[in-house]
């Protein structure tokens, strides 16, 4: 049978670890951010467009009937190359490579940026064709960030190419 004395030295051990606990679990308070900056995140994957190339007559001509596609297209992507500008400055610029053993995969980017609250012109471009100079892809915008909002840019071929989206905390 346990001894008083050891009882209660074990309701005060176990009391003050359980107080330990309960306090480092909400203090200090954590903040993943500071309050006045919000976040700005580039998330995407996309597939590089094809480097074809159009076969001449006699290329065609000398290919079996049934091989005669007109456009001689090798299985592996092109790099797709990002651009962020914020108030007409580039401040971004990130080459994606394809993936896999035949740079026949998606390329990838996620990187966060923190900045202050406010209102800033951002303006993305993305070409998925490295062969053909400039952007396919652009989207410019005024923008209005508070504190803690997160914005997302990111990639839908369906809903126009690039877009930027309100996250949801």
């Amino acid at each position: 049978m346990a001894k008083p004395a050891a009882i209660i030295g074990q309701i005060v051990l176990y009391g003050a670890f359980a107080a330990f606990i309960g306090y480092f679990s909400t203090n200090p308070i954590y903040k993943q951010i500071p309050d006045d900056v919000a976040l700005v995140k580039l998330s995407m994957s996309h597939l590089g467009g094809r480097e074809c190339r159009k076969r001449t007559a006699d290329e065609l001509a000398k290919l079996p009937p049934n091989m005669r596609a007109p456009l001689d297209c090798p299985r592996g992507r092109s790099d797709t190359k990002i651009v962020l500008e914020l108030d007409d400055k580039p401040f971004y610029e990130v080459i994606m490579k394809p993936t896999g053993l035949s740079r026949d995969g998606v390329g990838t980017v996620f990187k966060r940026f923190e900045l202050k609250a406010g209102t800033y012109k951002l303006a993305a471009r993305m070409n998925d064709n490295l062969v053909n100079p400039g952007y396919n892809f652009v989207k410019e915008e005024q923008i209005t960030l508070k504190p803690a909002q997160v914005l997302v840019i990111d990639f839908n071929p369906d809903q126009g190419g690039l877009f930027f989206r309100q996250a949801k905390n």
